[in-house]
């Protein structure tokens, strides 16, 4: 009789003991759902208003720059992107940091950075072809890096559909020109002329060909060059130019009265008079000591 009380006593415990352990299951089953129930509610919430927070995020940026704090509003634009890439904004973001480092910090090296991270992380977007022009204009005007300006006006000019595409071939002769490549130079400047018929560079163009060729001692070829620029665009600025360059050259080639008739004919409405004077009495000078040595 004892031995069953106890057996008795003991599947009681046993129930009791798992009644228990079926509580406790139960309570850490509730608590683990309430957490993640608090974690997705707390998710969803954060998602839901994510657009919100990060444009709240742009516009204290945006009050930074207005403040005059260009470093730390350069800094949370760029922070802004990297944090959130796929942001709406993100490229505007990045194009801002840019700008702030181009345009007030006077950085572009950090500027050219900024640039080259919009068009390598958003390629379609509008920013993007606007990052390059920006790209190859500091090369050329700020840094004075001819040749990576000249890589990044072509790159320009190989996407398409830039508006102003006969200005950046004009840049890609003229940064070879600065490079004293004049052949290549020329080269380019011819493709501008077959290219942009209609551009108002044209004038500007023409002239810079005869450059070249005085440049490399083709006086023949840059003699034709200046004519064609005179008797095509007569009221041009640059029709003067080359009249004055037309008689630099036919003094080398030793035509020296054609060259004084150019240069008498520029006196009064040539705009550097001074030069122009000095010009004259250097060929007049010249005529003279032929005279004598005659």
């Amino acid at each position: 009789m004892e031995i069953e009380k106890l057996k008795k006593r003991l599947l009681k415990e046993e129930l009791r003991i798992q009644r228990s352990r079926g509580k406790s299951r139960r309570s850490w089953v509730i608590v683990l759902v309430l957490i993640m129930a608090t974690a997705l509610a707390a998710g969803g919430f954060y998602w839901y208003n994510l657009d919100t927070m990060l444009e709240r995020d742009f516009a204290r940026a945006e009050r930074l720059v207005e403040n005059g704090s260009y470093r730390e509003a350069a800094e949370a634009f760029a922070a802004l992107q990297k944090r959130h890439p796929h942001f709406e904004g993100a490229p505007q973001a990045l194009f801002k940091a840019a700008e702030i480092h181009s345009f007030y910090r006077k950085n572009y090296h950090e500027a050219v950075l900024c640039y080259l991270l919009v068009e390598k992380h958003y390629p379609q977007s509008e920013l993007a072809g606007r990052s390059l022009v920006q790209v190859a204009d500091i090369y050329k005007t700020r840094l004075r890096d001819f040749a990576r300006a000249i890589v990044a006006y072509q790159k320009i000019l190989d996407r398409g559909n830039f508006s102003e595409a006969d200005r950046v071939q004009y840049e890609i002769g003229d940064a070879y020109f600065h490079l004293n490549n004049f052949e290549q130079a020329r080269i380019e400047f011819d493709i501008f002329l077959k290219n942009y018929p209609d551009s108002p560079r044209l004038p500007e163009v023409a002239y810079r060909i005869a450059v070249t060729a005085s440049l490399e001692e083709e006086l023949e070829r840059a003699a034709k060059g200046f004519r064609q620029v005179i008797e095509q665009w007569p009221d041009n600025p640059y029709a003067l130019e080359a009249r004055f360059s037309l008689a630099g050259v036919l003094e080398e080639m030793e035509e020296l009265k054609a060259s004084l008739k150019i240069l008498q004919g520029l006196q009064g409405i040539y705009p550097n008079g001074e030069i122009l004077e000095k010009k004259i009495l250097k060929v007049k000078a010249r005529i003279a000591k032929k005279k004598k040595a005659i």
